[in-house]
């Protein structure tokens, strides 16, 4: 099958550009085009994998520790007398994989000079697998080491190293629930003997996290049962929805909170931040993808002769406006697909790449105290990869229609007059 002249003369002169020692200066342009192109769309490939792995991993072993649901008080306090038939109502309903008990509470940990802020989570070491993956991330000693009335705590690894604590060593935890002395309130104190340690990989639990039993944790906060229900989903994503369900089930003093909203700044603030960067970097890819303008011009003042002769030979200015719209979109394409191959080469070998500059440079790019994690994730999606691509061609075949019309209008007369 013969194709169309066009296509044929477009692709000629977008091979002969490159050839040509005359129009040398042309083809450099041509070439800075290629690349802007492709440096803008290897770019928005892996700042958007980047991004794309960061919220993920961090959804991950953010929900390694907490419930997709929490049944909590409206006031704040205890749940009422009658939680056991609750959470037996709770566990029976659709999309509902587990259901666990739990006390929480601000307090402070102490050992010898060092003093830190924890957030103290009373459980039930039994029930606590089918609510979280935390039993999965000890690294010393046991969740099942938390029994009634030892008063043993389990503590982040990051929270231990900096109180210089390890498995058998003993702490002291005071809460803000006040104890009447006769020389007046005074804060309750109590001695815990650290009984495990784990790391969940989410630095702002394995640095301010501590467990204790249930029951323990119910006398040192004086709280009269449970302060709420963590609730495990058969998905994390349907946690919004079975939150709903849950809602009817509850009494009217009572709020099934998903965790969608406990961390709902984080994850809005993380997907404004992804749409900004998409914007800014597509943006880098139309000032590449307009450089296609200059280099087009160029050519057309460059083939004004070919175009007068083609124009003289019957060719319509429809015709040859599609040969420089067919010569700026092979252009355009070469520069898309090369960024394309660049982007997913280096999304799909971040980590070690980044590792690598770690190590030459002799820093630190993700500490673990300010990024959550320490390792650079990466997740490219199809969705993605394909509205960035989407993108770039378009922006570079809109560059191609001035120039073109250019080429169109031009005299064969005029053209070829001092020919």
């Amino acid at each position: 099958m013969e194709l169309p002249y066009e296509l044929l003369i477009g692709w000629r002169y977008t091979r002969a550009g490159r050839r040509a020692r005359r129009n040398g200066f042309i083809s450099f342009i041509s070439f800075v085009s290629i690349a802007g192109i492709a440096l803008g769309v290897a770019a928005l490939i892996v700042v958007i994998s980047v991004m794309n792995g960061f919220q993920q991993e961090v959804r991950q072993r953010m929900l390694g520790v907490l419930p997709h649901i929490q049944v909590l008080s409206a006031d704040g306090g205890a749940l009422g007398a009658d939680w056991p038939q609750l959470q037996q109502r709770i566990a029976h309903a659709p999309d509902v994989t587990g259901v666990a008990p739990f006390v929480s509470g601000q307090a402070l940990l102490a050992q010898g000079s060092q003093l830190y802020g924890v957030l103290a989570w009373g459980i039930v070491p039994g029930d606590e697998s089918r609510v979280s993956s935390l039993g999965r991330h000890m690294v010393a000693g046991s969740l099942d080491a938390l029994r009634p009335g030892s008063f043993g705590v389990v503590l982040g690894d990051a929270l231990a190293r900096s109180l210089g604590a390890g498995v058998g060593d003993q702490v002291t935890m005071v809460v803000p629930s006040a104890s009447l002395t006769p020389a007046g309130m005074i804060p309750r104190l109590r001695t815990l003997r650290v009984v495990g340690i784990f790391h969940a990989g989410h630095y702002e639990y394995d640095s301010s996290l501590a467990l204790l039993d249930l029951g323990d944790a119910e006398r040192l906060f004086l709280t009269a049962g449970p302060t709420g229900l963590r609730v495990q989903t058969r998905d994390a994503d349907l946690a919004p929805l079975v939150a709903q369900r849950l809602q009817a089930l509850l009494p009217p003093a009572d709020v099934a909170q998903p965790w969608t909203e406990q961390n709902r700044t984080w994850f809005e603030a993380v997907t404004i931040e992804k749409r900004m960067m998409f914007i800014i970097l597509a943006m880098i890819v139309a000032v590449a993808a307009f450089n296609l303008v200059s280099t087009l011009v160029m050519t057309v003042t460059d083939k004004q002769a070919d175009i007068a002769i083609l124009r003289t030979q019957g060719a319509s200015p429809r015709s040859i406006m599609a040969i420089f719209v067919v010569q700026g979109a092979v252009t355009g394409f070469i520069g898309v697909a090369s960024g394309l191959a660049l982007g997913l080469l280096i999304a799909f070998h971040v980590d070690p790449i980044v590792s690598f500059l770690e190590w030459v440079f002799h820093t630190q790019f993700l500490p673990a105290s300010v990024y959550l994690i320490h390792r650079m994730p990466s997740d490219p999606r199809l969705a993605d990869i394909a509205t960035i691509t989407t993108v770039a061609l378009v922006l570079s075949l809109l560059a191609t229609l001035y120039p073109s019309w250019r080429a169109a209008r031009v005299q064969p007369a005029a053209a070829l007059r001092y020919e």
